[in-house]
């Protein structure tokens, strides 16, 4: 059976290693294009195992494709994938991390993540009403008794949020206090998040569609000289489903499930989030309470109102807030130049 959509996905991984865990994924993916972005030393050789079709940038692409705007990107942090979304000309973006193995269902068959993603994103999302049967659309389920029919049709997919088995995605706190603990619970459902409910967005196992709110999936200014990490992810998931509220998409969560083998050290998490873990109790409420006008009709548009509104009511928090809106904008500049059609001139005599 040929893949799905083979043509329309690029597969986005960070990392700082030889990929060998590709292996694991190569019947999945290897029929599909990769975008790897190299992060740390850009000296580093990294090996790719054979018959892949892949692209990879390192640090050193990064600043001369995108010149002073480089700056916007992250170094030394996951946050770096961003880039993958900047350069792709796909439908569909898919992107995981590299400690990420092929989890298997109940039934002990291989769990083809992006197949389910692909599912999750191209059908409807219900997020004005919650139907007690999770998504609608799937196979055996349908709108329970009392659904208006009025918003059967739903609205198209823009997020796909995929969970993993093993080591869950904690923070620092959490893992300190429960370091043995495994998640070895595999929930059968998918559901649409509704509209004006936010949600902790992790890249470990995420799908998007570009085309709808590709410029909301930008993950930050966080590693390298900069006062906080591990919160890119969650920055990017705030303002995506903001932006998705406001322009009518839907985020899905649930299926489809990985295996995420290795647990991140605690200790070194805590000093990435400190700020974080109290930043976080203002930044969601500024997300819950911003309201983005009417001529907002796309997502660059979206994004650049939300990039003036956290300068205006986080910068007080702290001069990073204020970075990080300067740096939201660049990275919308930077889409644009990367994603305009290109104009032909003409010149008179």
């Amino acid at each position: 059976m040929a893949p799905a959509l083979k043509g329309e996905v690029d597969i986005v991984i960070p990392t700082i290693r030889s990929l060998d865990f590709l292996e694991n994924w190569r019947p999945f993916f290897e029929p599909y294009h990769l975008i790897i972005i190299q992060d740390g030393d850009p000296t580093k050789v990294i090996k790719v195992p054979q018959g892949f079709d892949y692209e990879l940038y390192n640090r050193n692409d990064i600043n001369r494709i995108l010149g002073p705007k480089a700056n916007c990107i992250s170094f030394k942090d996951g946050a770096c994938r961003c880039f993958g979304f900047l350069v792709s000309k796909k439908k569909f973006i898919y992107t995981i991390d590299d400690d990420c193995f092929v989890a298997k269902d109940p039934s002990g068959k291989d769990i083809d993540t992006l197949a389910q993603h692909l599912e999750n994103l191209t059908k409807p999302s219900t997020p004005y009403f919650f139907n007690t049967l999770y998504d609608p659309y799937r196979d055996g389920a349908d709108f329970v008794r009392g659904y208006p029919f009025s918003l059967r049709q739903g609205v198209p997919t823009a997020v796909s949020h995929g969970l993993w088995l093993n080591i869950p995605d904690y923070d620092a706190p959490t893992q300190l206090v429960k370091p043995l603990e495994r998640n070895t619970r595999y929930v059968d459902a998918v559901m649409t998040i509704p509209k004006g409910t936010l949600y902790p967005m992790c890249a470990m196992n995420l799908a998007f569609n570009r085309e709808l709110v590709g410029p909301a999936m930008y993950f930050g200014i966080m590693g390298d000289g900069q006062p906080i990490g591990r919160y890119d992810d969650m920055w990017a998931g705030w303002c995506s489903k903001v932006v998705c509220d406001h322009l009518g998409y839907g985020v899905k969560t649930g299926l489809p499930y990985l295996w995420h083998s290795k647990a991140s050290n605690p200790f070194v998490n805590l000093k990435k989030e400190f700020k974080g873990l109290f930043w976080q109790e203002e930044m969601i409420p500024f997300f819950q309470s911003v309201i983005l006008p009417k001529e907002c009709t796309n997502a660059q548009q979206c994004y650049l109102e939300l990039a003036k509104q956290a300068k205006k009511k986080l910068g007080p928090i702290d001069p990073y807030f204020n970075n990080l809106a300067d740096a939201m904008v660049t990275w919308i500049e930077a889409w644009e130049e990367f994603n305009t059609p290109a104009k032909v001139k003409i010149e008179s005599d």
